[in-house]
């Protein structure tokens, strides 16, 4: 999930992108998810449509996602999730691949 655009009006007018996005945030924080200041690796694995072809399927598994959302977004709303403050963040890499379930995969690089 990546982190959408918010407004003043998100605090009364509850759009679906929003509510989704703080519904992730609970699931990310209840999980426990941790993630050190520097020297990660996270690995954003984001299903493939249901509709394709299980061809398809397998010539796209583990290759790179290149379409939305973004992986700046992705990873702003994992660090929005798990950090109060994640100005301290100052190193990390983040790769987004085509898989057949979505998952959030977490390494230490250092």
């Amino acid at each position: 999930m990546g982190k959408p655009r918010m407004t003043q009006r998100d605090k009364w007018k509850k759009r679906p992108a929003t509510s989704a996005y703080w519904r992730y945030k609970d699931q990310i924080q209840k999980m426990g998810v941790t993630l050190p200041e520097s020297g990660y690796h996270v690995i954003f694995v984001l299903p493939m449509p249901v509709s394709w072809s299980k061809k398809k399927r397998a010539e796209y598994a583990g290759k790179p996602h290149q379409q939305k959302p973004d992986k700046d977004n992705l990873e702003k709303a994992l660090l929005d999730s798990i950090f109060e403050d994640d100005c301290r963040i100052w190193d990390g890499r983040v790769t987004k691949v085509w898989g057949e379930t979505g998952q959030i995969i977490i390494r230490e690089t250092a």
